[in-house]
């Protein structure tokens, strides 16, 4: 089903169930299911799902994807911020790669344009020094000694492992990272049931007073633009090997003065705009309660504490988007939100980390020299 006729349909919808009013503004996009999707051939999906977990792609073999990205954790991370590259660790919170296939922006300062390139986004966060220093030429050399994953290439792309098919086929397995059975969007395409009495009236707020919707719209529940909200710096940021990384990376993004940030510029970073200095891309809440903690530096570790947040009108910052004011929530009106956020993430899809220890993950085959004996 093509995007614009799931928003056709979602309009219906919604207006069957009275709630094609509650819309914040002209501006914002009406909630809507997720689109149907084409999936990869599986056996492509299979060698990208090994690749996900294979620490050997990592510079020093001891990094994967799914390190920072855990499924048991929504495909992101408990930890308020990031581990980076052995030796290193980072300054924000890893974002899940749950429906990553949709995002406009990746990352929390959008310095790489979603859509559906996957493989480049594999290949960007694979080769960054901070997160796992990849050199694609070993790490070719690497899968090739590995019979198993030889004919499993062999098999979905039809060629041995190198650089580019790694890549691809991890952009093709997290095409696969899609949410299902989401209450919400049973709910959107007519099953009045799915959502709970409290959520509905979440969903009431959501679009209504308290004004979610503003910034949370579309079938992602993302505009996915940058905003300033406020958020207060995590002090952690300026551990020796965190703040190096900070600095290390505002330098490679051309950041002035970044030898002297006092906090994340975010997609300021990206722009090169003062009213943009502290913005970070709105995230998608699909899949939001299984993501905590909260905000690009994990300062907010339940949903309940984000709704206390808003309900104060955000925090402090010279440049906060003007949308971010008090909205004076009971804690009844709180409870409810909270509840409609919960409906936004549905079946857990199966994977296991320890289905991909190091035991189970395919071994070496060291490859034998042939040549003349001197």
């Amino acid at each position: 089903m093509k995007i614009r006729s799931v928003v056709a349909l979602t309009l219906v919808t919604l207006a069957l169930l009275g709630l094609s009013s509650m819309a914040a503004s002209a501006d914002t996009r009406p909630l809507a299911p997720l689109p149907d999707a084409e999936m990869p051939d599986a056996a492509k999906v299979e060698i990208g799902k090994w690749m996900f977990f294979e620490k050997r792609l990592s510079g020093d073999g001891d990094r994967a994807c799914a390190d920072c990205h855990l499924p048991e954790q929504g495909w992101a991370s408990s930890d308020a911020l990031s581990i980076g590259y052995p030796g290193t660790l980072h300054y924000r919170n890893a974002k899940t790669v749950m429906n990553v296939r949709f995002a406009k922006y990746f990352y929390w300062d959008g310095r790489l344009d979603g859509g559906n390139d996957l493989a480049t986004q594999a290949r960007d966060s694979m080769t960054d020094s901070h997160f796992m220093a990849a050199d694609g030429r070993i790490m070719g050399q690497r899968m090739k000694q590995i019979p198993g994953y030889v004919e499993m290439f062999k098999a979905a792309y039809g060629g041995e492992p190198h650089f580019g098919l790694i890549i691809k086929a991890l952009g093709d397995f997290e095409k696969t990272l899609v949410s299902k059975n989401v209450p919400f969007d049973n709910y959107l395409k007519g099953d009045t049931s799915a959502l709970s009495a409290q959520a509905k009236q979440g969903l009431d707020l959501f679009q209504g007073k308290a004004n979610c919707i503003q910034c949370h719209d579309g079938f992602m529940l993302s505009d996915g633009e940058p905003h300033a909200l406020g958020v207060a710096v995590n002090p952690d940021i300026f551990e020796v090997k965190r703040y190096t990384t900070l600095r290390s990376q505002q330098m490679f993004l051309g950041t002035p003065n970044y030898r002297n940030l006092k906090s994340d510029p975010g997609f300021f970073a990206t722009e090169k705009n003062n009213k943009y200095f502290g913005s970070f891309v709105t995230p998608s809440l699909r899949e939001v309660s299984k993501t905590a903690p909260y905000m690009h530096n994990g300062m907010l570790p339940t949903l309940e504490a984000v709704v206390d947040f808003y309900n104060e009108g955000g925090g402090q910052a010279t440049n906060k988007d003007p949308v971010i004011a008090p909205l004076g929530l009971s804690a009844g009106e709180k409870a409810a939100l909270v509840a409609f956020l919960e409906s936004l993430s549905g079946d857990d899809l199966g994977y296991r980390s320890a289905d991909f220890t190091e035991d189970k993950r395919p071994p070496y085959q060291l490859l034998q020299w042939v040549g003349q004996d001197n």
